[in-house]
């Protein structure tokens, strides 16, 4: 995804739900949309009746902002999962809960996407023991996700350390928070991933 340096919170309340995209921020009173949950724009009172491609649409663009990916990449993801034999739309979830950005973000060593990114980009992060600095890397069952030598001792992982100590992780993941080490034990199934997206919506809508 190209940088975005809009106001995300803006995001949220053009899809009508929180979005989660500033981490701590977003559980606080400070939450933009908590405050001010109406469409952004002069006319935003102003509520027309949505449509099939209205509502497609809107699911789209919910789940490219939650997991950051511009419309090209995006695309190119649901290409992929349209070519797989597993259901398009489950697929296309399991690609993006599988990205490198994604999955350092669940495992709680960053509190947002776009902090994760950021902490791949800078190459504090290592997969099966070798550096990676691609965030849209595709991790897989047996991967283990490492800080690389010296990262322990950074400010931020130093907090996550102590979260993570009473924090609940997902099923398909396992956590050593002492080691701040992570593993992908399985694929995740369509349970163990987001329930707030229609992802058949987003299929109907790249299907018309």
């Amino acid at each position: 995804m190209g940088r975005d340096t809009g106001p995300v919170c803006r995001q949220c309340r053009r899809e009508g739900a929180k979005l989660f995209l500033k981490g701590a921020r977003c559980y606080t009173k400070k939450c933009s949309f908590e405050r001010r949950p109406t469409p952004p724009g002069m006319h935003a009172v102003r509520r027309r009746k949505v449509g099939d491609y209205g509502l497609q649409l809107r699911e789209k663009q919910k789940m490219r902002r939650v997991y950051r990916l511009g419309e090209t990449q995006f695309r190119r993801l649901f290409e992929e999962a349209e070519r797989g034999t597993d259901v398009t739309g489950e697929h296309l979830l399991r690609l993006l809960e599988l990205r490198f950005d994604n999955v350092v973000f669940r495992l709680g060593f960053a509190t947002s996407r776009d902090q994760a990114r950021q902490f791949i980009t800078h190459g504090h992060f290592a997969v099966n023991g070798g550096a990676v600095d691609i965030p849209s890397y595709a991790l897989k069952p047996g991967d283990q996700v490492s800080l690389r030598a010296g990262r322990a001792e950074l400010t931020p992982f130093k907090e996550a350390a102590e979260i993570l100590k009473s924090a609940a992780t997902q099923e398909w993941l396992r956590i050593d928070a002492p080691k701040l080490t992570g593993h992908v034990v399985a694929v995740p199934r369509r349970d163990q991933m987001p329930g707030d997206f229609n992802e058949q919506l987003v299929v109907e809508f790249y299907s018309r």
